[in-house]
Parts: structure tokens; sequence; C-alpha cells
């Protein structure tokens, strides 16, 4: 299933991932328009060919000639955005976001949702350690995985189309998880990774290590490279699931502390076997 063509798509926030997928659905031969606070990246979008035009504000009519929205912003200003002009959201309207927590977004959310329309909610696992359009690249998507997140206020219609939205993007693989599922996984398999990338550029200040390191220290660290204003965010909204994801990595961790310490190989190996028989399923062809 695809969107039909003549569908106007409208992005809300023009950053690395919304101009991604701008640009994969410009590719895609639909129109796409755009929201976000600069006019630069509104100029540099339309001179590459990823949206057809836009605006540095809020603008109604752009709004409400949408069919469908897609909201590519930080949750605080998501929430901001929609109670201040969700309000010209048309009848009819497919509402969708990217945002990487989603118990503490979705019923404020609806709650601006003007009657007619429908927001659903999904996650793109995709990213890069860069920032804003200039770096947008819709070849990101081709391996990931699409979660769409439904509620029981959602209709079959709705996460048909989101479905599709996930295809047309050309991601990989597409899933289904409710909020608190979806905050749970989340919480282990992105933000304690983060957390875990963080403590570890944070636990050496040595200035030449740079000088030393090898290919392990930087895969593991790659996403160290983070933007703070975000992820704090993002961990402050999952709490509840992070600090029990951080407990279970601690006692896992104290447990390798306690094998080193104690010289008890058996351990030391059993972990290290389960490691790399978890490993395995992460697999790329050809790894």
């Amino acid at each position: 299933m695809s969107f039909e063509k003549n569908s106007r798509i409208l992005i809300v926030g023009l950053g690395l991932i919304g101009g991604s997928y701008a640009m994969a659905l410009s590719k895609k031969g639909y129109s796409v328009t755009a929201i976000t606070k600069e006019q630069s990246d509104i100029d540099y979008a339309v001179g590459a060919g990823i949206i057809n035009g836009g605006s540095a504000e809020p603008d109604e009519k752009l709004i409400s000639a949408a069919d469908i929205i897609i909201f590519a912003l930080y949750p605080h200003v998501f929430v901001e955005w929609m109670r201040d002009y969700g309000k010209f959201i048309s009848p009819g309207a497919l509402v969708t976001d990217v945002t990487g927590v989603k118990g503490a977004l979705i019923d404020e959310i609806n709650s601006y949702m003007p009657e007619g329309a429908e927001f659903i909610a999904a996650h793109p696992m995709a990213g890069r350690e860069v920032y804003g359009v200039r770096n947008a690249d819709d070849s990101i998507f081709r391996d990931a995985n699409f979660i769409i997140v439904p509620t029981r206020d959602n209709t079959p219609g709705a996460i048909e189309k989101c479905k599709a939205l996930g295809e047309t993007l050309g991601f990989k693989r597409i899933s289904y998880l409710n909020p608190t599922q979806h905050d749970e996984m989340i919480a282990f398999l992105s933000q304690l990774t983060h957390c875990i990338a963080v403590s570890l550029m944070c636990a050496n200040g040595d200035p030449n290590l740079v000088s030393y390191t090898g290919d392990s220290f930087r895969d593991l660290t790659r996403i160290a490279n983070i933007n703070e204003e975000m992820w704090s965010e993002l961990f402050l909204l999952n709490k509840r699931a992070l600090l029990y994801e951080m407990d279970c990595y601690r006692a896992c961790f104290d447990k390798l502390y306690n094998a080193v310490k104690d010289d008890d190989t058996k351990v030391l190996k059993d972990m290290m076997r389960l490691s790399t028989a978890r490993r395995k399923m992460f697999n790329k062809v050809g790894e």
C-alpha cells in the first residue's frame, strides 16, 4: 500500500530526520512542504529539491491544506506547537511523529487534535551523529526499523497509512508496539546505550587517548556525540523505564567487575559466551 500520489505532505521540523523524510518522499513524487524555524533551511531544502516550499512561521494555509503532517520536533516543542496551532489541522488529516518517547506525549497530543483528524505515533529507528537538513540522507532508512505505536483510539485505516509511510520511506522492517512497550524497549535499546557511551567518554579525560585508540573504542562511543538538549529531555520523560534498565545494566556490570576482582574465570567466560551468542542475532549479512 502507498499514499495517493496527490497527497499533500507537511513536515514540521526540518532537521536531519524531518529533512530525510522530505527527501525520501520527494524522490517518490509526493508534494512535500515544510514548516521550520529558520528561513535559510527552507531556502536550502527548496533549492536542493527536498521540498516544494515552506515557511519559517506556522502558516495556517500550509497546515490546513495538508493531508498528512509529520512532526519532527523536540517533545516539548511538539506539545507547544500542537497547543498553539493544532486547531488549524483539517478534518481527515493524518498526523504522525518521529518522537523518541510516547507514553508521556500521546494523550496530551490527542487533547489538541481537532475533531476528524487522527494522530498515530511512530518512531523511525534511524539517525546519524550530525544535525540539520543540510545533512539529510534518506539512505539512513534502508536497513533500519520503523516502529508504529497505535492505541485503542487509532483506526485500522490510520495504522495502515502509517505502515505505508514506513514502506514508502524505505524502512527494512516495520513493527508494532503499544506506548508502554515502546518506551520500555527504547529505554534499553537506545537511551541506555547513549548513557553508556556518555559515561565512557566522561570516565577518562586524558587528551592523548585519541593517539592510541582503535576501532573498538570508536565504535562503542560513536553515539557519545550527542545533542544534549534533545537527549536530556528524552531521558527525563522516560525516567521510570530508563532507571530500571540502568539498574539492570549496573547489576551485570557489577557481576563482571566482581568476576575480574575475584579471578573468577568461569563467570567471565560464561558472560562472554552469552554476550557473543546474543550479539550474533544483530549481525548484518556478511558480518
